[in-house]
């Protein structure tokens, strides 16, 4: 049911973050994907969505990730947004852009 919207998030900070939905998806390490990555779950779970179907529907596109990573991740992102008005905006941005 969710779906759509997890793969219209995907997309949408795929294009933020200047990178493929591939690499979105790629065990990389590198610092602009692992961040495009926290903020999808941090948008997936604002919506809100699951942890575990988060789980699921990165595990359909090939990332499988556990659950304490993807708690982490949404910290991360709560962290920079109290940090970072631009980053807020940053992220109202992507948010109202998906309209499913």
């Amino acid at each position: 049911m969710k779906e759509p919207i997890f793969n219209e998030y995907a997309t949408k900070v795929s294009e933020a973050y200047n990178i493929t939905t591939d690499l979105l998806f790629d065990k990389s390490k590198r610092r602009d994907i692992v961040d495009a990555r926290q903020l999808l779950y941090y948008m997936c779970v604002n919506r809100p969505m699951r942890i575990r179907y988060i789980q699921q529907y990165m595990s359909q596109n090939g990332y499988h990730v556990g659950h304490s990573s993807i708690i982490h991740g949404i910290a991360q992102v709560k962290d920079r947004i109290d940090e970072d008005a631009d980053y807020q905006n940053f992220v109202d941005n992507i948010q109202s852009c998906v309209t499913l």
